[in-house]
């Protein structure tokens, strides 16, 4: 029997009898972070990091809740339970799982680059790794989050000098949090969709300190902000709500972005390939560094990122799961539909 398995309600680990972000409800559920696809409604128990907790309670509502620290061992049934920091969002862990001395680690979703607010990624050896692939492919090298702030940052004073404001689309969790301290330097004031409000009151609540934003409400007028700064959640640039902030520039924070043809297929006037995932070379970098023998890979590029592997040595396997960055889109998107 194997220690974990992939079967139609998630990952699951029969002798400690969880599930690991199932996409079903199931009676005890250890949860990576607290993105949409990796964190469903209907279980009975959700175990997370606390800083996850919150925001589990802003996006699935009143549960059963159990929350373990970084590096805090639990037992279930004799299967040692353990998260560790993923990098990939605030709160967000990969589940090291062990037993009989063999030991399994799932990802969930991770970056490489420290972004400074959610934690540095931990390399966690294991025998088998559970490895994501959202971006799987040679093509997506990222810039270093440092080039992508001033380049942000230019683009927002340069539409100041001509009098536009500056919308930015980025998801609520994650991306959002990553960007206000690039954008705080240079405006004072930034407002934000309800749905990125209702996070960052989630993350104050879990004491999470931000930079200060302001709600874009329902009374807000066309003319009522000038030269300012507004960050929306996907969808929201392809609704009535932004007409509001005419007159303005559209610019897209995504990993997407490093595709030239998708700043026009989304009619952004500047694209920011800034992303919460591993590039190509940071998921070799994890694969190798993990030391695992057997390596499956999930959600993203998985046949081509695991073909790869096995070429270059690293025995591997594609997966495939629910998780998935098109299901956090349609559901950011669902957000921004809203009026805020």
């Amino acid at each position: 029997m194997k220690l974990l398995s992939f079967t139609e309600k998630g990952i699951y680990c029969p002798t400690g009898d969880f599930y690991i972000d199932p996409w079903q409800p199931v009676n005890q559920a250890v949860i990576t972070h607290a993105h949409s696809d990796h964190a469903r409604p209907g279980s009975s128990l959700y175990i997370s990091h606390p800083l996850t907790k919150y925001l589990l309670q802003l996006r699935l509502g009143n549960n059963n809740y159990q929350t373990m620290e970084w590096g805090e061992v639990i037992h279930k049934n004799g299967v040692k339970i353990s998260l560790h920091p993923a990098g990939h969002i605030i709160g967000s862990s990969q589940v090291r799982v062990e037993y009989n001395g063999e030991v399994w680690v799932v990802s969930g979703d991770y970056k490489t680059e420290n972004d400074g607010i959610s934690g540095e990624l931990e390399i966690v050896k294991c025998d088998v790794f559970i490895s994501e692939s959202t971006f799987g492919l040679p093509i997506y090298r990222w810039k270093k989050q440092k080039e992508i702030q001033f380049n942000m940052q230019n683009w927002v004073l340069k539409n100041m000098e001509a009098g536009r404001n500056s919308v930015l689309i980025a998801y609520s969790l994650g991306k959002t949090q990553r960007i206000l301290p690039f954008l705080n330097p240079v405006s004072s004031d930034i407002y934000v969709h309800g749905a990125i409000w209702n996070t960052q009151e989630a993350l104050r609540m879990a004491g999470v300190q931000l930079p200060a934003v302001k709600r874009v409400t329902s009374d807000f007028q066309r003319g009522t902000i000038k030269s300012g700064v507004i960050i929306a959640p996907p969808g929201a640039e392809a609704s009535s709500w932004v007409n509001r902030f005419e007159p303005y520039s559209l610019g897209i924070c995504s990993g997407w972005m490093q595709v030239r043809g998708n700043v026009r297929r989304r009619n952004a006037d500047a694209g920011f390939a800034l992303s919460d995932h591993a590039d190509w070379n940071g998921l070799l970098d994890v694969v190798k560094s993990t030391g695992a023998a057997k390596v499956f890979v999930t959600h993203g590029f998985q046949s081509s990122f695991s073909r790869y592997l096995n070429e270059i040595g690293i025995e591997a396997a594609e997966v495939k799961t629910a998780f998935g960055d098109e299901l956090e889109e349609q559901s950011e998107s669902q957000l921004g539909s809203e009026v805020n």
